[in-house]
């Protein structure tokens, strides 16, 4: 359905299989609740070539239309597939998911990064590990190496930034309640990018949200449990 108008162009390793991206497992889990099939095509740091000019992924190209970044994709998918499940249910609940969006790029996201900076760099295309290097060690203030050591004091800490998180599916099974929504794969991407590439794990198995990641996991069949990873 729809998988010959729709193309994503998505993060991949020097293993094109190797699909690692937090933002665009937002998107591959967005297209799945659709029920939207796509052609997913490999995008390397460094790389130029991307449709409409852009610069990062994702990128999303629906029937000639050309749509970047992930939250104007899912609202893109929302209406043009208005058929398929809700990514959001109502107007309350894009305020909530775009809640959830800015909570993951600005807290969980930062301190997720430094215990697997180094661990990505293992799995990019060789010619993009410079690009990649500088560009990362530029944000972290430090190496990569040097970031993944202090993993012991950093992991604590990241725990301790997901309660907002942890407080909700401890009490629903999911961001939505009791079905999942588009906050739910917003916050999830970040889970789904280290368990991709790091053999660092990040939760506690009696941790609520390890349950809530393996809920997610199992969705659609096991689709995100099925992913290739690093280790």
């Amino acid at each position: 359905m729809y998988e010959d108008m729709i193309e994503l162009y998505e993060l991949a390793g020097a293993d094109p299989d190797l699909r690692f991206s937090p933002y665009c497992w937002r998107i591959r889990m967005a297209l799945a609740h659709k029920g939207v099939s796509a052609r997913y095509i490999p995008w390397h740091f460094g790389d130029k070539r991307l449709p409409g000019g852009h610069g990062r992924v994702p990128v999303l190209v629906d029937d000639g239309e050309v749509i970047a970044d992930s939250t104007a994709i899912a609202l893109h998918l929302e209406e043009k597939y208005a058929d398929g499940p809700s990514l959001f249910g109502d107007v309350t609940s894009v305020a909530h998911a775009r809640f959830i969006i800015s909570w993951t790029d600005a807290v969980l996201h930062p301190v997720v990064f430094p215990m697997i900076g180094a661990d990505i760099l293992k799995v990019v295309k060789p010619g993009a590990q410079a690009y990649y290097r500088e560009t990362r060690e530029k944000r972290l203030g430090t190496t990569l190496e040097q970031a993944a050591s202090a993993v012991d004091e950093t992991l604590p800490a990241a725990r301790a930034a997901m309660t907002p998180l942890r407080d909700v599916v401890a009490a629903a099974a999911f961001l939505g309640g009791d079905e999942p929504s588009y906050a739910d794969y917003a916050a999830f991407g970040a889970f789904q990018w280290a368990r991709i590439v790091s053999p660092t794990e990040l939760l506690e198995p009696d941790d609520p949200v390890y349950a809530w990641r393996e809920r997610m996991l199992e969705l659609f069949d096991g689709y995100a449990a099925e992913a290739p990873t690093a280790n």
